[in-house]
């Protein structure tokens, strides 16, 4: 079963960049090196932090913001799906191979985000910009709510005994029907790591198992989605190509030469800044829609 992931997860990758790289001729845009380079810079960041379990949409919006790297929000959630895509499958191509996790509860809970998440994008790509801000509002003060109680110890506290690493009977269906909405909300810009991590402790799995549940069930969902916001033509190329080298080399970074790193610090840190964010896209949401 691995190696049959391990080949979806390389067709993923090679699919992703046919398509990207048809975009790009389709709409002739010219390299820009400084958006490359912004894009590599945010890449590097986010899909390094992301790796070590902190998420990347979060942080990713954040910069966007600082940076103006968007020039429409309705195309944030559509962006940040597309170029997070490859790093993602990456950072999955780590974990799924080293974490064994039982097959029936990943290859189902995996495969309930990757359709909420179809059904969840067919909803975004008709949203308006205002609405956009006020779900990317709302979620950064959640997941920034659900970071604030993980390093606080009160997850951890929560899977201290947990020593499953498979599900059976109704807690995997509770996890099922939990990843699909997951998935549903991954579409909009909602970061599915926090969430999916406190599902699966409250579940009773072993915390490492969250690792190759959460990335696998991004890695899957972002390809697929990136196909209707591509269709619908509601994303951006904008420094595409640096943001995905750059994610790369985070992830890879992060996943080899990274043994023990201290992230109380900054995982405050990201906590502030996130709300500071949510603050302004909801602020925004409101002149907009006067």
């Amino acid at each position: 079963m691995i190696r049959l992931i391990v080949v979806l997860l390389i067709i993923c990758i090679v699919g992703l960049l046919g398509l990207i790289g048809y975009q790009l001729r389709q709409t002739v845009i010219k390299v820009n090196w400084r958006d490359n380079l912004v894009g590599g810079g945010i890449g590097l960041v986010t899909d390094f932090l992301d790796t070590l379990g902190i998420g990347s949409f979060v942080t990713t919006t954040t910069l966007f913001q600082a940076t103006h790297y968007l020039d429409d929000e309705r195309n944030l959630p559509g962006t940040m799906n597309i170029a997070h895509a490859i790093p993602t499958i990456t950072e999955a191509l780590f974990f799924v191979t080293v974490v064994k996790v039982d097959t029936i509860t990943l290859v189902s809970m995996v495969g309930a985000a990757v359709v909420g998440a179809l059904i969840g994008s067919e909803v975004v790509v008709r949203l308006n910009q205002v609405m956009i801000q006020r779900i990317m509002a709302i979620a950064l003060i959640v997941t920034s709510i659900l970071m604030a109680i993980n390093k606080m110890g009160w997850v951890s506290m929560i899977a201290i005994h947990n020593d499953a690493m498979g599900l059976s009977g109704w807690p995997l269906v509770i996890g099922i029907s939990g990843n699909f909405i997951l998935g549903m909300l991954m579409s909009a810009g909602v970061g599915l790591y926090a969430p999916c991590m406190v599902l699966v402790y409250f579940l009773g799995l072993k915390p490492i198992a969250a690792f190759p549940i959460m990335m696998l069930s991004c890695a899957l969902l972002m390809p697929a989605v990136s196909l209707n916001f591509m269709r619908t033509k509601r994303y951006s190329l904008k420094g595409i190509l640096g943001f995905i080298v750059g994610g790369v080399i985070g992830v890879v970074i992060a996943a080899t030469l990274v043994k023990s790193l201290s992230l109380e610090v900054l995982g405050w840190l990201i906590v502030v800044v996130s709300c500071w964010t949510a603050y302004q896209l909801w602020r925004s949401a409101v002149v907009q829609s006067r």
